[in-house]
């Protein structure tokens, strides 16, 4: 979920409640530009795609937790319950079933790795919606992960930030290169609808970081805060160069990349639907899908925040640019599982009526959203379609009734309450809410850890060990205080509030180690969590008072979807493709893939490349080889077999990193002598990963984006070599 004001899910479920309080390398320059022939469009009169796949439009929409498996056996998924939208995927395209997030599982990281291909060790941003970071007297402070992206990072605590690198980082500590320049610089204008710090994301930051502290925008942020979010956030175009759209006439802005590889000079931008609409809904007010003006609750006209974007309003933004000269645009679509409008908002259970409701308006949007495209000539025989959800969530809820209800003829009723877990048993046994703990309460009463830290609150929270005057605050892995923390965070438990039970609150444990491998390590030292705790997928684990005098464990009905953690049900998402060069394989669990590989096989595709190593593949496999590259078409088969074995090594919730997330595990609850042999055979691990993945990746970004052939005997070796490192792994695993 996002939230319309500078937070989103993270902090403002801590305000609901009252709280508030892998060795990467760089982006390396390819040296040639990203349009893939070399030439940089000078007077952006032409959108220059790839002529062999015959692609004139792209379209990508992310969803925001959105559900391709069913959460409830009886109740029809997310997609079943949006047939014009899961037809048009399983009848025209492929529909990989078997596609990954990275970890953490959350919104923004996801999102972020989506649309660079790269993970969050490489982008900046391995935790979200929100994280920490330390200053140098050992003190933490808050930054948000949701900020434009040559912005520092938001920190939204008291006081002076100390830490000012840029909120999207590379290894190399430079600004991460934005996703909109390889088609910018092919002459296509790049629309983004509410897409992850791709526009505008806040008034306190941005503003002053696109249009100057004194400029008349921010004297509207001054003088009328709610219209000014309206007008300047969520909205935005990245114009070609010497593009009219975006001329200064029309409100076009600098499109500012400073440390963008190959330079990124003389580029215009529209920021805010105050600069956009006029140029794609021109003489008459923007109106979603269903005829309604697009404007937030307090009826300021434009940008509706981002839980308002819902498939009616962010479907018809997508439409309103490509009619009018944007052909590539990246939209993102808000949860369908929390009711919005309510105040407190509330989660849906599956199957209850507000949830059904919800998905078939969503349904009822792509139903007019195809038609009007298909009525203005923009179809799967010239438009790249890429669909995808940010994670699964887990559901925290109890059974339905009626028993067997189906919500879509029989509505599943749940009893919104707080259950109180003193008395478990006096609960309803059918309701909806996540578990709530207290991290600091549970250490102080059960282990007796009184030693200071602060959290990014979530289901895997990451963990902050702050300076007090018996410890100092950023502590080594190996010190002291930090292993009598992790061993005592291992053995918390906790009474579900729904079952009366007592169950272990930990499932996995991960340092700065094995965060290293889980690419959660940044090129900002501060950034370095202590260690990150991945909780049962029904906790949602903040840091409260150190004590239980309010209840370390409650029942929280506003919230019902976890997600951050590394269980199946949260990491197994969905990612569907339609258009040239795609194979019509329909719905398939055959290909296993993650969020890096969205941006290689779209690139491949487009006939375009970034100038940069990708840490994703092109997914070949669901692609027929129209406009591929001839190295791609001859090799296919070595390429897959490759490409399949590098993922399993290389992705965070890939065999290899769950297999070490397991061991690092073991070591943090264990003694120090079985600490520190685990985590010596982890970074040597690492270092193993990291040479062979290293190889891998760069034959098949040759083969894919710079049309060199697969040497086969080597492809083999380093095939055999990342199998080995798998069995290596499920050897120390099982010691």
């Amino acid at each position: 979920m996002r939230f319309q004001a500078v937070l989103r899910r993270s902090l403002a479920r801590l305000m609901t409640i009252g709280l508030l309080s892998a060795v990467a390398t760089g982006f390396t320059p390819s040296g040639a530009l990203a349009n893939g022939s070399g030439h940089d469009d000078s007077n952006g009169n032409g959108c220059r795609l790839s002529q062999e796949s015959g692609i004139q439009h792209v379209i990508y929409i992310q969803f925001d937790n959105t559900h391709f498996k069913r959460d409830n056996p009886n109740v029809p998924s997310d997609l079943e319950q949006m047939p014009n939208l899961l037809n048009f995927i399983k009848n025209n395209g492929t529909l990989d079933t078997n596609h990954h997030t990275p970890l953490i599982s959350h919104t923004a990281t996801d999102i972020l790795t989506s649309l660079t291909g790269v993970y969050g060790d490489r982008h900046g941003v391995p935790v979200a919606n929100s994280f920490k970071y330390f200053t140098p007297t050992g003190k933490a402070r808050t930054g948000v992960s949701f900020a434009y992206w040559t912005a520092p990072i938001f920190d939204v605590s008291p006081g002076t930030p100390t830490d000012t690198t840029t909120n999207m980082l590379t290894a190399n500590g430079q600004n991460a290169p934005a996703p909109w320049v390889p088609f910018t610089r092919a002459g296509c204008n790049v629309g983004s609808v509410a897409t992850a710090n791709t526009i505008l994301e806040n008034t306190a930051i941005d503003i002053p970081t696109v249009f100057g502290s004194g400029s008349t925008q921010a004297q509207e942020v001054a003088n009328n805060p709610g219209q000014a979010f309206a007008d300047f956030v969520g909205i935005g175009v990245h114009c070609a160069k010497g593009n009219a759209l975006c001329s200064s006439a029309n409100g076009g802005a600098a499109d500012k990349l400073p440390q963008e590889p190959g330079g990124y000079n003389g580029y215009q931008a529209l920021f805010g639907h105050t600069y956009v609409a006029p140029q794609v809904s021109p003489g008459t007010p923007l109106k979603d899908l269903n005829g309604n003006i697009i404007q937030d609750s307090s009826g300021h006209v434009g940008f509706p925040g981002f839980d308002g974007m819902s498939a009616a309003v962010s479907l018809s933004y997508v439409a309103a640019m490509q009619e009018h000269g944007v052909p590539v645009t990246y939209a993102y679509i808000s949860d369908a599982h929390d009711n919005h409008a309510a105040n407190p908002p509330f989660a849906y259970g599956p199957g209850e009526a507000g949830y059904v409701a919800a998905l078939k308006a969503y349904d009822d949007a792509f139903g007019k959203f195809f038609n009007r495209l298909s009525a203005d000539g923009v179809n799967k025989q010239n438009t790249l379609f890429v669909f995808t959800a940010d994670e699964g969530d887990h559901f925290g809820g109890g059974t339905p009734r009626p028993a067997g209800c189906d919500g879509v003829n029989t509505p599943c009723i749940y009893s919104h309450v707080n259950c109180p877990a003193t008395s478990p048993s006096s609960c309803p046994t059918n309701n909806v809410g996540e578990t709530n703990a207290n991290l600091a309460g549970l250490l102080a009463v059960q282990q007796g850890i009184t030693t200071s830290f602060t959290v990014h609150a979530d289901s895997a929270p990451t963990v902050y060990i702050t300076a007090s005057t018996t410890n100092p605050g950023n502590p080594a892995r190996d010190a002291a205080v930090t292993r009598a923390f992790e061993r005592a965070a291992g053995q918390l438990t906790g009474i579900n509030p729904q079952t009366g039970a007592t169950e272990q609150v930990m499932r996995a444990m991960a340092d700065p180690v094995e965060m290293r491998l889980l690419h959660m390590v940044t090129a900002d030292p501060f950034r370095t969590p202590t260690f990150t705790y991945f909780a049962d997928p029904a906790y949602f684990l903040f840091a409260g008072a150190p004590n239980c005098t309010q209840p370390c464990i409650q029942q929280q009905p506003g919230f019902a979807w976890n997600h951050g953690d590394f269980q199946q049900e949260i990491v197994n998402t969905w990612l569907g493709i339609v258009g040239p060069g795609v194979r019509h394989l329909g719905a398939t669990g055959a290909i296993w893939s993650d969020h890096t590989d969205i941006r290689p096989t779209m690139l491949a595709l487009t006939g375009l490349h970034d100038d940069y190593a990708s840490d994703g593949r092109v997914l070949v496999e669901a692609l027929n080889g129209e406009g591929l590259a001839k190295s791609l078409r001859k090799n296919r088969d070595t390429f897959v077999e490759l490409a399949q074995v590098y993922k399993q090594i290389n992705a965070p919730v890939g065999e290899f990193g769950l297999m070490t997330l397991a061991r690092s595990t073991q070591a943090l609850q264990g003694d120090d002598a079985t600490y520190t042999a685990i985590e010596n055979q982890l970074i040597a691990m690492n270092s193993q990963r990291d040479a062979i993945a290293g190889q891998m990746i760069a034959m098949l970004n040759a083969a894919a984006f710079d049309r060199k052939a697969i040497n086969e005997r080597q492809a083999r070796t380093l095939t055999q070599q990342g199998e080995d490192l798998l069995d290596q792994g499920n050897d120390q695993r099982g010691d």
